[in-house]
């Protein structure tokens, strides 16, 4: 059983959350590790719970989806059941609770319309009145104005067989949507090649013994966030992402793995004293929840057309 991920646990989850079907020899390269020796950490991380699910959808890019982060403290006497009122949410995909009752919320909603709607509901079923909602920046491709034409049924059937799990076989992919292995590999790499497809993981790095933290990072006056965070690409792998927020100016809301308290302590003093870091705010997290949204469900059989952002 998995007590402690090191260090080459977390990039191996990193690689896997960017892109779940990257096959053994390629993140064996990446790694310098033996195909063996990946399949071996892989199966180690599914079976302490770790990695859950290999994932499949219809990418954010395609969609035009907006990406917000919601955090804040909640005033309910404990926020230990919170998380089932609002994962029925169906923009709501992934919950962390920390320490102090506080909370942070991840969603995607269809357009700008959408936000004031989803703050409401966090404000009334969190008991958070007064959250702070980061907007992630939207990235879209003019390629795929038409997604209900681009992506056909057969893609949608493809997507779905491979929600689950999306190292699945392709010959077993074909077996399912009854068509040939060849056509499905065909169609795979056009959605691929196109950004209509996107592969990964269901991560929850709170069940070993390690320490996931979340840092506000307040830059320092006219200081440009694209070359702080490159500067802070350095800490990685122990920065595991760092958010960009389009309407929160001078901030990046980072999140941090570390192995001991030490260590977490070392790496907050360490990024203080960066020259570009004005203040840093930490908030230690203790578990997560991840829940399928309407995003899930514009591939499931009788789905509703799908619909993209007009933001």
């Amino acid at each position: 059983m998995l007590k402690l991920m090191d260090e080459t646990d977390v990039i191996l989850s990193s690689l896997l959350l960017v892109n779940s079907r990257t096959p053994y020899r390629e993140l064996a390269e990446k790694l310098n590790l033996s195909a063996n020796a990946v399949h071996k950490r892989i199966q180690s991380l599914i079976e302490a719970g770790v990695i859950r699910k290999f994932t499949t959808k219809i990418s954010l890019t395609a969609l035009q989806a907006i990406i917000v982060i919601i955090h804040g403290k909640s005033e309910a006497e404990s926020v230990n059941n919170l998380h089932e009122k609002l994962g029925k949410n169906q923009s709501i995909y992934w919950i962390t609770l920390g320490g102090g009752n506080y909370m942070v919320i991840g969603a995607y909603v269809k357009s700008m319309g959408d936000i004031g709607s989803l703050v409401d509901f966090v404000k009334k079923e969190a008991l958070m009145p007064n959250p702070t909602l980061g907007i992630l920046p939207t990235q879209s491709n003019p390629a795929n104005a038409d997604l209900e034409k681009i992506l056909r049924p057969l893609d949608r059937q493809i997507i779905y067989s491979l929600s689950n799990d999306s190292r699945k076989p392709i010959a077993d992919v074909a077996e399912e949507v009854r068509v040939t292995a060849k056509t499905v590999r065909r169609r795979l790499s056009t959605m691929i090649s196109k950004d209509l497809i996107e592969f990964s993981i269901h991560w929850y790095p709170d069940v070993s013994n390690d320490i996931c933290t979340t840092m506000q990072i307040r830059l320092k006056p006219s200081i440009d966030r694209n070359a702080a965070a490159n500067i802070l690409k350095r800490y990685f792998p122990n920065l595991l992402t760092c958010f960009q927020f389009v309407n929160i100016p001078n901030e990046l809301y980072c999140v941090i793995w570390t192995k001991t308290m030490k260590q977490l302590k070392e790496f907050q003093q360490r990024l203080a004293n960066e020259e570009v870091v004005a203040s840093v705010v930490s908030n230690i997290l203790y578990t997560g929840y991840i829940f399928d949204t309407w995003r899930d469900e514009l591939v499931r059989p009788e789905r509703t057309p799908i619909q993209k952002s007009s933001g």
